[in-house]
């Protein structure tokens, strides 16, 4: 389920939200927050598994209220107000289901009544036909008809709004039509062609509030032929005297008429008067026609616009596969999936869960898949909101990349603040699962820059992009050593970040591949501005680092 937040005020933002998103005064929240009174990480919002939204304040001083009361963690609903200092912000939720509680009333009150067609019907109008070349037009008649339908048309056109919902622009349609056609009842009926029927869409009464009982016959007799057909008085038409549904009714006047777009059947369109007898004319059943042309055109629109927006949202869950700034390189034609690498400067991250092995044998398969897509969908999440590229799960192990498809020359300073928030989003994580009764989950994390070669590796079938080198294998080594809520770099990226981190440093460690031991550190935060670094504060001294405060 999605949710955004909405700034309140002179100019009105939206925010949306992902799984887990932090709100402050600080540039390196999701949403920060222009507010003197507001701290650095004033509150989080994050996705429950249960789907919901939850708020915690995160030890801000002047505290997080919602709907003016003080909380420190709170379920949000649609419609609450969240105060931040003198920020305030709305939630809203969009529930897919309160999107399809569209208003049954309108279907379902229809009956389709069988009957007979006679073999032969006569005045019928030719739906299809189209408008005749001016050298064909033989009388001011024709002239007058086809401007007619080309006026109605034009002004229903102006009118009809392809929105999110099918029933309004019913709706509309039948509105405009009981304002240029006199007629008691409406009924649109969309064509299904996997069962070759005629099915009730929308249903609109001017006087009555009863069901309505269509006559198979006439609706046959549009469908089959594609005609529009005007029964001056249906109780004794002789096209329509074997069927019984009209005279139960007793509908005196009817008109039926396709809605075609380039002979391709949309629906049908149905009026009928139960006032008088001879209530609709032949110039009334032109109108109707072009009524019918402007409305099948409007509905076919409309299913296009649909099938846009799920192609989209087809295009949207693919690119879930895919870091954003890779879709967008490959979109833009600047990245080409090819089998020939480059050489690039990279920061990796290796994240890996501690104790995942042991913890498998305490679950079942499947409730361990459910842990490492909630964990994922976090993490992922954070990821993306550094600037670093997704190469891959190997497991219960994410691989993020700093600095490739996108160069970035800040990549080792993203990638570290990035492993800070990880461990943040993780704290909110393991908050839920224990609330729900889980085993929390703790990870290391392992940081490394240098050369790599960065393309698309595979078959000429299936490619990934991805990034060889040594530099990623000294990445995967350092994780291996961080311990749980540990974030370990390198000499190499630590030289590029040490003047935004507060680091401990560590002894040498031995890892596998190489013959001398590795200096590394361990990160516990980040400095809002860049201070100086040791070696610019003593030119003198050896390099490393101690705990800044």
């Amino acid at each position: 389920m999605s949710g955004k937040l909405i700034l309140l005020g002179e100019k009105t933002i939206e925010y949306p939200l992902t799984a887990f998103n932090t709100l402050g005064r600080h540039p390196d929240n999701s949403i920060q927050v222009l507010d003197r009174i507001v701290s650095k990480e004033h509150c989080r919002v994050t996705l429950a598994p249960n789907g919901r939204w939850v708020l915690r304040d995160a030890g801000s001083l002047n505290g997080t209220m919602v709907n003016g009361e003080r909380v420190g963690e709170a379920v949000l609903n649609d419609g609450d107000r969240i105060q931040l200092g003198n920020t305030t912000f709305a939630f809203a939720e969009d529930n897919p289901a309160a999107q399809h509680a569209v208003e049954q009333a309108h279907r379902g009150r229809v009956t389709m009544m069988p009957g007979q067609v006679q073999s032969e019907v006569r005045n019928r109008i030719d739906a299809s036909k189209r408008f005749l070349p001016v050298a064909d037009i033989s009388d001011i008649d024709t002239l007058k008809a086809d401007y007619e339908k080309l006026r109605v048309a034009h002004e229903l056109s102006q009118k009809l709004a392809i929105g999110t919902d099918l029933d309004q622009l019913l709706q509309q349609i039948v509105d405009e039509t009981f304002q240029i056609i006199r007629a008691d009842r409406a009924v649109i009926l969309l064509y299904d062609p996997d069962t070759d029927t005629l099915k009730p869409a929308y249903v609109r009464q001017k006087r009555t509030d009863e069901e309505i009982k269509l006559s198979n016959t006439i609706l046959d007799e549009v469908k089959r032929n594609k005609a529009a057909v005007l029964s001056s008085d249906a109780m004794v038409d002789e096209r329509f005297k074997a069927a019984k549904s009209i005279i139960m009714q007793g509908i005196r006047s009817t008109m039926a008429v396709p809605l075609l777009v380039a002979d391709q059947l949309v629906g049908a369109f149905h009026v009928d008067s139960m006032l008088a007898s001879g209530a609709f004319a032949d110039k009334d059943l032109l109108l109707f026609s072009g009524i019918a042309t402007q409305a099948a055109i409007a509905i076919q629109n409309f299913r296009l616009a649909k099938k846009i927006e799920h192609e989209a949202a087809t295009r949207a869950e693919f690119q879930r596969l895919l870091s954003p700034n890779l879709v967008d390189e490959i979109v833009s034609g600047a990245l080409t999936l090819d089998q020939a690498g480059a050489n690039r400067e990279v920061t990796m991250l290796f994240a890996d869960i501690r104790g995942f092995t042991s913890m498998s044998e305490r679950h079942t398969p499947e409730e361990m898949v459910e842990t490492l897509n909630d964990y994922f969908e976090f993490m992922v999440d954070v990821l993306f909101k550094h600037g670093g590229t997704l190469d891959k799960y190997v497991g219960d192990e994410l691989i993020g990349l700093f600095g490739a498809p996108v160069e970035l020359p800040d990549a080792p300073v993203r990638a570290v603040r990035c492993a800070l928030d990880m461990l943040k989003a993780l704290e909110e994580f393991n908050r839920t699962r224990a609330s729900e009764g889980k085993e929390e989950i703790r990870i290391g994390i392992g940081i490394n820059s240098g050369p790599v070669i960065a393309g698309a590796i595979g078959s000429s079938r299936t490619l990934q992009y991805t990034v060889i080198g040594d530099a990623v294998n000294v990445a995967a080594r350092l994780c291996s050593v961080a311990k749980a809520n540990e974030v370990i770099i390198s000499p190499s990226t630590m030289s590029q970040c040490e003047v935004y981190v507060i680091a401990e440093q560590r002894e040498p460690v031995q890892v596998k591949g190489k013959t001398d031991p590795i200096q590394i550190w361990n990160v516990t935060g980040s400095q809002e501005v860049a201070v100086p670094s040791i070696a610019q504060r003593h030119p003198t001294a050896p390099f490393r680092t101690t705990q800044e405060t």
